[in-house]
């Protein structure tokens, strides 16, 4: 997926750190993981740095988008090279600027913002998210939509297994068949909340083509483990080839290659979607990185920039 120009800026951006961050990476209180540094005060006295919990990325423990968030206030020498002290202390909105040039944070926040105000019309203890997502479970029987996320509860209905159409489909069909697509929109204790599935297949056939005996999915709201879903890397508009340690653009970021020693490829999918929050997902990739990638989408034709 190639960058766009703003991107790329923002890219570069965030590889340069101040010369007082070393110090101050030094300062970071256990249990925290040092982030971006944002440019000091006028005075060139004070540095700010982000942090995030160092469970941020612990699939028992995920990180929310919603949460209240932290940073370190740095106090610096005189000549603005060296953190002399600092001090922990709640972040917030306007607190280290660390979008990207072409405003796509912004739009992000405000889709939050409203994932966070709608959390009511979940179940209780959901954390809100909005991601696209397929099922990878190749069972027959197809995967069980559960009232509650919990192996013991009530079967709603069934997602059904790769499918490919009996008298040939598109030339573009998966190999291995179509996937039943639908949308995240809740994580609990290692389960998604979703709803809207889709016949597998049906958006990319031919409607006179799609047989009507087709498998149909449960389209209603339920649960799925998290180890049945899939789905590919979208463009979230934030530095590519690599994962964020939390779910934010200013968290550490660490990058991912292919065991072959080839480039992070963003039109690939994870290995594993552990958790989600808002329009992050924590996964794992194909060569065992853990960490947060913002935007996951369903399309099994092209990549989902």
């Amino acid at each position: 997926m190639a960058l766009s120009a703003t991107t790329a800026s923002a890219q570069q951006a965030s590889e340069a750190e101040p010369a007082w961050r070393a110090s101050a990476v030094a300062l970071v209180p256990a249990g925290y993981v040092a982030g971006t540094s944002s440019s000091t005060d006028a005075t060139r006295t004070t540095g700010y740095l982000a942090v995030y919990a160092a469970s941020a990325d612990d699939p028992k423990t995920p990180a929310s988008v919603f949460a209240p968030r932290q940073m370190m206030v740095v106090t610096l020498s005189k000549d603005g090279t060296r953190a002399l002290s600092a001090e922990l202390k709640p972040r917030g909105p306007s607190d280290i600027a660390a979008g990207n040039a072409d405003g796509a944070d912004n739009d992000f926040a405000a889709r939050q913002a409203e994932l966070d105000a709608n959390r009511n019309a979940l179940p209780a203890g959901t954390e809100p998210c909005d991601l696209g997502a397929w099922s990878e479970d190749k069972d027959l029987a197809g995967l069980n939509v559960r009232a509650e996320p919990s192996v013991k509860a009530r079967v709603l209905g069934k997602l059904p297994p790769p499918y490919h159409l009996k008298m040939g489909g598109a030339e573009n069909t998966p190999e291995g068949g179509w996937l039943t697509e639908f949308r995240i929109i809740g994580f609990k204790d290692g389960w998604f909340l979703i709803e809207g599935a889709m016949p597998p297949g049906k958006t990319y056939e031919d409607d006179k083509r799609y047989p009507r005996n087709a498998p149909k999915p449960y389209a209603g709201r339920g649960w799925v483990a998290a180890n049945k879903v899939g789905a590919s890397y979208a463009n979230g508009y934030t530095r590519m080839g690599g994962l964020f340690q939390a779910p934010f653009v200013d968290a550490k970021w660490t990058p991912a290659l292919r065991k072959l020693g080839g480039e992070f490829d963003t039109d690939d999918g994870p290995k594993r979607i552990l958790a989600c929050s808002g329009h992050w997902a924590l996964v794992e990739s194909h060569d065992g990185v853990r960490g947060w990638w913002r935007s996951l989408c369903s399309n099994q034709v092209t990549n989902c920039s």
